[in-house]
């Protein structure tokens, strides 16, 4: 067998694998009273979650096949360090910036992660299985940090943004790759704010009035239905204020593409998952999450971009 081919294979394997005991073995016991990680999950639903993530891995698996002579799917030592590093991160991170103190509207829980800059700049700087490994093994232990359970399937998508962030190094020119990725992303982020105007009377399931037992009585608000046409405003900004710096442009760029298909993936999966209806798993999840999620990225994955640059000329590299 191709050392490459088998080395995708194991990736592919030890993130199942992960996930399989993380769902099945540690999301089926309560969690001890003070325990640092919470890994459960809905055992009514664990089956359909983990079908989600067997077809988040075929995706992945049918890109690396379909381009798989690309230097991008090289998998050694260092990619492996990388993707311990940036998991690690992603997890801690993320802890920090979930839970309720930063929640958008939205119809289940969402809150600001400027976190999500971390997969995108794995992606970009260490290629799409590094990207992959951080966005979803680091999402999957930040939920358990967190201690409100796990969302399989929302860790998958969140793997689906690193991995699309390095899929850049797939094409050979940058700058007509960059120009695709935008009007693919422009042409998803007006569809779906479109679709938020359409449906205006979609609930905010996180409004509620203790004191009057209101619960869910209000619309999503209109920053969570515009904050992707924002996002996309700004990444568009990044691209050509930068465009002497193809490398802070091109992360940006394959980082809100990322961003977009992988929280998509998530977002859709509630469909069937949680029984959403397609407008609702859109102007519930899929907005109030992505549409922040690119703002920070046209923020934050060029300062991360810089200084990965800055620290590379400084040790020689």
């Amino acid at each position: 067998m191709d050392k490459k081919l088998q080395n995708v294979l194991i990736f592919l394997i030890v993130v199942l694998a992960l996930f399989g005991v993380m769902m099945f073995v540690l999301g089926a016991q309560e969690p001890a009273e003070g325990a640092l990680f919470n890994f459960s999950v809905d055992q009514s639903s664990v089956v359909l979650r983990f079908v989600f993530v067997l077809i988040g891995l075929a995706i992945a698996f049918v890109a690396y096949y379909m381009t798989k002579e690309n230097k991008a799917w090289e998998v050694g030592t260092r990619e492996v360090v990388w993707m311990a590093i940036g998991a690690a991160l992603y997890a801690v991170f993320s802890w920090l910036f979930n839970g309720t103190v930063f929640v958008v509207p939205s119809l289940s829980q969402v809150s600001l992660r400027p976190a999500i800059a971390i997969p995108m700049f794995f992606g970009f700087a260490f290629g799409p299985v590094v990207g992959f490994f951080t966005g979803a093994v680091g999402n999957m232990f930040g939920d358990a940090l967190t201690g409100f359970g796990l969302s399989p399937q929302w860790s998958i998508g969140n793997g689906l943004v690193g991995f699309i962030a390095g899929m850049w190094m797939l094409f050979p020119d940058k700058k007509k790759s960059m120009d695709t990725v935008l009007y693919i992303s422009g042409a998803l982020a007006v569809l779906t704010a479109l679709l938020f105007f359409i449906n205006r009377g979609e609930a905010n399931m996180l409004f509620f009035d203790v004191d009057n037992g209101i619960f869910g009585d209000q619309q999503i608000s209109l920053f969570a239905g515009i904050a992707i046409l924002v996002g996309f405003a700004l990444v568009f900004g990044v691209r050509y204020f930068f465009k002497s710096n193809e490398d802070v442009a091109t992360a940006v760029t394959w980082g809100m593409l990322g961003n977009i298909l992988g929280i998509l993936f998530a977002a859709l999966s509630d469909i069937w998952i949680n029984g959403f209806s397609f407008a609702a798993a859109i102007v519930g999840e899929f907005l109030p999450a992505a549409g922040p999620n690119l703002i920070f990225a046209a923020i934050l994955v060029p300062m991360l971009v810089v200084a990965y640059a800055s620290t590379r000329r400084q040790s020689g590299r």
